[in-house]
């Protein structure tokens, strides 16, 4: 076992998204991983039913104590629920661990994860600290306020958030169209574009979880970034195409794949 990874997020009660699916993640890619929990929120594969949020001190307490113990190799943030979490984070977080930043503000289910005020905390607070940050294609154009329409887009919106402070985006194809999914890891010294057939399923549940969580990990155990950028994402492929169909809705990906 090598990389210790904090993920700080959300708890999914269905297990496929948050913190479930971070934990299981690391595991499966030889990782080590510990949890500060942000929120608990009730749902399935049907949506989110009920959000209950953590106070903000104590997230920054379970941050503390797990650094000053066990230590990380690499922080993932994803689900921060609110402005008063993401300033609590942000003024615990060392300056010498890489974060990567999944800002999640829509569930796959439609349900609204981030109010208006915390993304701007976001940008503010988190986003200069993010040594790569994962936004889906709304998430992008919300963090920018830029078109994601077209590749030109969606490279000029990763070329965006590196000038508002990231260190590096991906920014991620699949709410696109067409047969071929395509993400952009887009950093201070060029573009790469990771191509993919599109794999037709309603199990996605989870996927922006799985994939930042396997980029923490890569890097946490030593990988460069577009290294673990190419694993998480064909780790994530094989998640997908073997998931279990379970629910009635956006259903998991099959977290136990093995690369």
């Amino acid at each position: 076992m090598k990389g210790r990874v904090l993920t700080i997020a959300g708890s999914d009660s269905g297990g496929g998204a948050g913190i479930e699916a971070d934990l299981k993640t690391i595991a499966a890619l030889g990782g080590y991983g510990c949890t500060t929990i942000t929120a608990v929120t009730a749902q399935n594969t049907l949506g989110v039913f009920g959000v209950h949020m953590l106070p903000a001190d104590f997230v920054a307490l379970s941050i503390r104590t797990v650094l000053t113990d066990i230590g990380a190799d690499a922080i993932k943030l994803g689900m921060l629920a609110n402005a008063a979490i993401i300033e609590a984070v942000a003024a615990v977080l060392p300056k010498t661990i890489p974060i990567i930043l999944d800002p999640v503000m829509v569930a796959t289910s439609g349900a609204v994860l981030l109010p208006d005020d915390a993304i701007a905390a976001l940008c503010r607070h988190l986003l200069p600290r993010a040594a790569v940050v994962t936004p889906n294609l709304p998430e992008a154009a919300k963090l920018t306020g830029l078109p994601v329409a077209t590749d030109e887009d969606r490279i000029a919106a990763g070329r965006a958030l590196l000038t508002m402070g990231a260190a590096a985006a991906l920014i991620k194809g699949g709410h696109g169209t067409g047969e071929i999914l395509t993400d952009f890891l887009v950093t201070p010294e060029g573009v790469e574009a990771i191509s993919l057939p599109r794999l037709a399923t309603r199990n996605t549940h989870g996927t922006g979880c799985t994939m930042a969580s396997a980029i923490a990990t890569g890097l946490a155990q030593g990988m460069s970034l577009p290294a673990a950028v190419h694993r998480a994402r064909t780790y994530l492929q094989e998640a997908i195409r073997t998931a279990p169909g379970l629910g009635a809705g956006h259903g998991p990906v099959n977290h136990n794949v093995r690369l």
